[in-house]
């Protein structure tokens, strides 16, 4: 699925990378007296799953941190590559 001839993983990569620096810049600027807002989110997940075997334990976990300013960097980014 392209968008305008545009690849797919271009598209994916430029919300990874705003998800990356939204969630960096939300964390940096959410200590700053009126930017509080860019920190307001949510963390869910799974803490963790611990699969004992007697000879070997495995333990897995997963937790999704999104904040507000993760939320405007993919919009963002989605529209750059609109313009591209």
């Amino acid at each position: 699925m392209a968008v305008r001839g545009k690849n797919t993983w271009t598209l994916i990569l430029f919300i990874l990378a705003g998800i990356v620096l939204g969630g960096f810049l939300g964390e940096l600027l959410g200590g700053l007296e009126g930017f509080s807002w860019l920190a307001y989110g949510k963390t869910f997940g799974i803490e963790t799953i611990t699969l004992n075997l007697s000879i070997i334990q495995l333990t897995f976990g997963c937790q999704i941190s999104i904040n507000l300013a993760s939320i405007i960097g993919i919009v963002i980014a989605i529209f750059i590559h609109r313009k591209m």
